[in-house]
């Protein structure tokens, strides 16, 4: 044995007994541990629960379930992201199974809607949801819903009745919590619910709030009237300017209306040009306070002028396959789950008993496509923005009596009773005059207001002011015909005849078929109104000249094209035709900064393939820059720690990425310049937001260094020009300095521009847990307001994205295999599922999926497949 060896020993080494150890520690040490115990295992018992709870919704995706109310199987086909594609037989099997898959993976928002439309999210979430549920009963969007249904085409009826059949027969056997886990954590907090049958009704309703986002300029009129307070007209007109036809062309650009027709070839005469009222203190309170209850309405697409589209589609000669390729991106606002849900609709054999085979973006409790393609053509929208609705002043006298012209008139009243949980029932008393409803009732508060308006010339102001709500959408049409007609159009003659149906809300309409053709149809009913009314401000609805007509823009007199000579048709919010259309659509569009650059590209590639019209919709060239960015350099600044700063926008391309310096320097200096310009003089509800107005606005002012508005009103020296960029220069250094770097090479437009995806009803709850398991936040992205990939932010609120391109789609009609899409989110409502938010990294990182539509590219891509049998009876 070596000198360094361990000794020989038989005698074994001492075990360590840790439990005679624990049992010998003293008792407050022992206590410790066991409570420590106890709370880790407590703890890992929730967490299962938790993970029980969220994957308990998840539906069955493969095997066979039988279902009561089907005729045959029905096929429901999933790719790697989930994406439905459902073959049958009939159409009322394929409409059965839609309703199916929707309320599998999206039933709560399903339910959440039909609440928010029929004015009942009290029910649900108490009186902090009350005045919103007083706003809608007033207007009334499901009373008009249900009148639609007598309107609807039998196809319609008997598609919506299969579709609620679909929903009903999955929700019938699962509990709340088996279908969402938003149940689940209502129910912790004491709710007691159970959901009821669905209705087609609440899938007509749904088509209400679409047209309540996207109605148009109703918060214009009443900046406008708070701007007249203040200011000049002529100082009203450099902040609302004319829409600038010559330097951004309208979307058609030539035609006009021959014996009521619109002919694209012909010319058109002009239109009227009304007086503006005066506005007494009385209707500008009520016309303020109506705003505030409008403002307290959830966003269910989105808010504010970030609300638009992308739209175009070029003809053979200028796409790389020889055949049309048609793109679209609607902007709305940013939510989780994303408002669209892809999905196919197949019949196996195309009869007249199944007549659909389509493919494309989906609402949740509307059966159809909303946007997409069929066998033979492709379509896509964009928000027209007409003007369709006005607000009118009236005098009331009285509790239930209104002035119209010499005399009074008894308004209508009805009552509505709204269920509010965990108090008593509200009682609601709603009055409309021949306008409409008077939204300005929504509150107690508002029942006085106007009271201390001033005596008109006669000395007579009644019981003081009113404000009547005029909406298209408040009368019933048949939009939803018009959702399944283009489903099965065929042809430009067929796709006219659904557009002619698509009543609200109002959209510009592309189209591209499988021969070749392509293009633009403007559908919807837009008002005509009498000669003193021009739809820019509230007008006096005691004046019968103010009154819309009781007509509409006949449908064969509004805009649209087929095959144009420039060979393609770009759409976004700009002006759909020029000023000497005899009709009045809006003047309050999108300035066309967007459509100009689309046009631009168009115009300067060639022959375009798919790609680059994908590539196209990501362009973060901010025009606004190229403008601006000239006046910056010009400047003198002090110091190297500001020049490292302004020398970013010297070799800069005017493009905003996620991770460009430039892009961050530009848009903090610009919403600098927008705070040092206009807050100073104007009321805080009409602040500048950014957007293309804006840019119109101040592109004009640069011409003028010594203009008005560049003076602080704050301060007794008088600004210029220079004064105000160079201070918002220096402004945008500091901030970012603070905010992300000293070094300018280090920031990132992406860190400031964040997409934050909140749940619409527990994305705020203010429980932190809740927040982060609904909830997808923090996503840098590039883009900005009134750019085509319009990523829109508030400059009065910060930098954080309010609205986006909630999907993108490029269709190829040379095979429709080759087209793309990628959607906002997923497929999904669940949290737990893998196909909640698995698009959102590929579409901020600006890609796309295949998007498969022939059977044998479906079966390609399938992941999963779940098969619907008849449910046999024993």
């Amino acid at each position: 044995m070596s000198e360094t060896s361990a000794p020989e020993t038989d005698t074994p080494l001492p075990r360590i007994n840790w439990w005679q150890t624990f049992r010998r520690a003293p008792r407050a040490v022992r206590w410790t541990a066991w409570t420590a115990l106890g709370l880790v295992i407590l703890l890992l018992v929730l967490a299962a629960a938790a993970v029980v709870v969220v994957r308990r919704p998840l539906p069955q995706t493969s095997g066979e379930v039988e279902v009561p109310g089907i005729t045959g199987p029905v096929e429901v086909i999933r790719d790697a992201h989930g994406i439905p594609q459902v073959y049958a037989d009939t159409d009322a099997d394929l409409m059965f199974a839609q309703g199916w898959v929707h309320a599998s993976e999206r039933f709560f928002e399903m339910d959440f809607r039909r609440h928010v439309t029929a004015g009942r999210l009290s029910e649900m979430f108490g009186d902090t949801t009350l005045e919103t549920d007083k706003m809608i009963r007033t207007m009334g969007w499901r009373r008009v819903a249900e009148q639609e249904w007598a309107l609807l085409q039998p196809a319609t009826r008997d598609a919506l009745m299969s579709y609620a059949d679909g929903v009903n027969a999955y929700i019938a056997e699962r509990s709340p919590s088996e279908l969402s886990a938003e149940y689940a954590v209502l129910g912790l907090t004491g709710l007691d619910y159970t959901p009821e049958e669905w209705d087609p009704i609440d899938s007509l309703a749904w088509l209400k709030a679409m047209a309540w986002d996207l109605r148009g300029n109703m918060d214009a009129e009443v900046d406008r009237v708070l701007l007249s307070l203040d200011h000049t007209d002529a100082e009203i007109a450099q902040l609302w300017p004319d829409y600038p036809y010559d330097e951004h062309p309208p979307i058609v650009s030539g035609g006009g209306v021959v014996d009521g027709v619109f002919e694209q070839n012909a010319t058109s005469n002009g239109t009227r040009n009304p007086r503006r009222p005066a506005y007494p203190q009385g209707v500008v309170e009520a016309l303020e306070r109506v705003q505030e209850s409008v403002e307290a309405m959830p966003d269910l697409l989105g808010k504010g002028r970030g609300l638009g589209s992308n739209s175009w589609v070029v003809d053979g000669e200028h796409s790389s396959t020889g055949m049309p390729i048609l793109a679209n991106d609607p902007h709305l606002g940013v939510s989780q789950p994303g408002i669209w849900m892809q999905m196919g609709l197949h019949c196996r054999e195309v009869s007249d008993d199944c007549t659909l085979d389509t493919a494309g973006f989906t609402f949740s409790g509307v059966p159809g496509v909303i946007i997409g393609h069929n066998a033979d053509i492709a379509w896509g929208f964009t928000n027209l923005g007409p003007d369709v609705t006005d607000l009118f002043l009236e005098k009331t006298e009285g509790d239930d009596r209104y002035v119209r012209d010499d005399t009074t008139e008894p308004m209508q009243v009805r009552t509505e009773t709204i269920e509010v949980r965990g108090q008593d029932d509200v009682s609601l008393r709603v009055r409309e005059t021949v306008h409409g409803p008077l939204i300005s009732d929504v509150s107690s508060e508002f029942a006085t207001v106007g009271a201390n308006a001033p005596a008109d010339d006669d000395g007579d102001r009644g019981s003081g002011y009113a404000v009547a709500l005029a909406w298209t959408a408040l009368d019933p049409a048949p939009t939803a015909d018009a959702i399944l007609e283009l489903n099965r159009a065929s042809d430009w003659d067929s796709f006219r005849d659904a557009a002619a149906d698509f009543s609200v809300p109002s959209q510009n309409l592309v189209y591209a078929d499988r021969d070749g053709h392509i293009g633009y149809q403007a559908p919807g009913r837009v008002p005509i109104r009498g000669g003193g009314n021009d739809g820019t401000l509230p007008v006096e609805g005691w004046n019968s000249a103010n009154d819309w007509t009781g007509e509409d823009i006949p449908f064969d007199g509004l805009p649209s094209v087929l095959d144009p000579e420039e060979g393609f048709i770009a759409t976004a919010n700009q002006a759909v035709i020029d000023e000497r259309y005899p009709y009045l659509l809006t003047k309050d569009w999108d300035y066309g900064y967007r459509s100009t650059r689309i046009r631009d590209v168009l115009t300067e590639e060639g022959e375009l393939s798919v790609a680059e019209m994908s590539a196209l919709q990501l362009d973060t060239t901010n025009p606004m820059a190229e403008t601006l960015v000239p006046y910056l350099l010009d400047l003198d600044v002090p110091g190297g720690y500001y020049r490292n700063a302004q020398d970013l926008l010297r070799d800069w391309d005017f493009t905003s990425p996620a991770d460009s310096a430039p892009a961050a320097y530009f848009n903090v200096v610009w919403r600098n310049l927008l705070d040092l310009t206009f807050h100073d003089e104007l009321r805080q509800r009409t602040w500048p937001d950014g957007g293309d107005r804006w840019f119109l606005v101040v592109g004009r002012m640069l011409t003028e260094p010594a203009g008005p508005w560049w003076d602080d009103a704050g301060t007794d020296e008088v600004e210029t020009r220079d004064d105000i960029l160079r201070q918002a220069l220096l402004d945008a250094r500091d901030e970012l300095t603070r905010r992300q770097a000293r070094d300018p090479q280090l920031w990132e437009w992406g860190r400031l521009h964040r997409m934050n995806l909140h749940n619409a009803t527990l994305g705020e709850s203010g429980v932190g847990l809740v927040e982060r398991l609904f909830n997808r936040d923090g996503w840098k992205v590039g883009g900005g307001s009134s750019i085509v990939d319009a990523t829109s932010w508030n400059a009065v609120d910060g930098y954080d994205v309010t609205a986006a391109p909630s999907m993108r789609m490029v269709i190829s009609m040379a095979d429709f295999d080759d087209s793309r899409w990628i959607n906002l989110t997923g497929v999904s409502g669940h949290p737990a599922s893998s196909h909640y938010s698995d698009q959102t990294e590929l579409y901020v990182d600006g890609e796309t999926l295949a998007w498969p539509f022939s059977r044998d590219a479906v079966l390609a891509s399938a992941e999963d497949t779940l098969v619907l049998t008849p449910l046999v009876a024993e």
